[in-house]
């Protein structure tokens, strides 16, 4: 079975960093700062589609992108003890899916690769999932070509997987790559748009989220013995 995980807002709490940089960004720009909620609705595109809906496509956005990326590495580099810290359980999920028989993991994530590397640093997942897909080398979501690449790296049809999520971005990516899509409700999407969006499953907890795919691990196995 592959699990495919979103990083940002499902294992991994940055909206503090994004909203600090995308807020500085837009001071540097001299322009007046988006509100949480609005920046917070926006996680999980990557960072041209997030510029262009905050200030317009006709707006600097290739300018602003250039310049959260210098502010985010700085917030991070330069401030002792800083990194993107998991949600809780993420890190014990993550660590019993890895070493569980039946389970292949993989993430989808609108970070970049290096986001990505920095936080595989920080939680020493480097050799945990088999495939990992970013915004450097996919378009944006909800369009399904990460999944789609994920399946194509782990040799899974979609009727294997599940896509794990926290906004409707995710829901609709899922949806549209034929993989099962499960919200998650810590993240920055509230529940009601992760169910519009498609969600087949709500999870309030990784405990539960953990009980859920061993049940579906277990009906797996089950139907390939039949």
């Amino acid at each position: 079975m592959l699990v495919i995980f979103d990083v940002d807002g499902t294992l991994v709490d940055s909206q503090n960093l994004i909203v600090e940089a995308q807020a500085e960004t837009f001071r540097r720009h001299g322009l007046p700062p988006p509100s949480r909620e609005k920046t917070l609705s926006l996680v999980g595109l990557s960072l041209v589609p997030t510029f262009a809906a905050l200030v317009g496509e006709d707006g600097p956005v290739e300018d602003m992108v250039a310049t959260y990326r210098a502010v985010f590495s700085d917030i991070i580099f330069n401030e002792p003890g800083r990194k993107e810290p998991l949600f809780p359980g993420a890190a014990a999920l993550i660590d019993e899916l890895q070493r569980t028989d039946g389970f292949t993991l993989a993430l989808a994530t609108g970070k970049s690769r290096r986001g990505v590397a920095r936080v595989f640093d920080h939680y020493g997942w480097h050799g945990v999932f088999a495939s990992v897909q970013t915004a450097d080398t996919n378009p944006s979501k909800p369009d399904p070509e990460m999944l789609f690449n994920a399946l194509a790296d782990t040799g899974f049809e979609a009727a294997d997987a599940v896509f794990i999520g926290d906004t409707s971005f995710d829901m609709q990516m899922g949806r549209a790559a034929g993989i099962e899509p499960w919200g998650v409700c810590w993240g920055y999407h509230r529940r009601e748009a992760l169910i519009e969006a498609g969600a087949t499953c709500l999870f309030n907890s990784t405990d539960d989220l953990r009980l859920a795919l061993q049940a579906r691990r277990g009906v797996a196995r089950a139907q390939m013995l039949a």
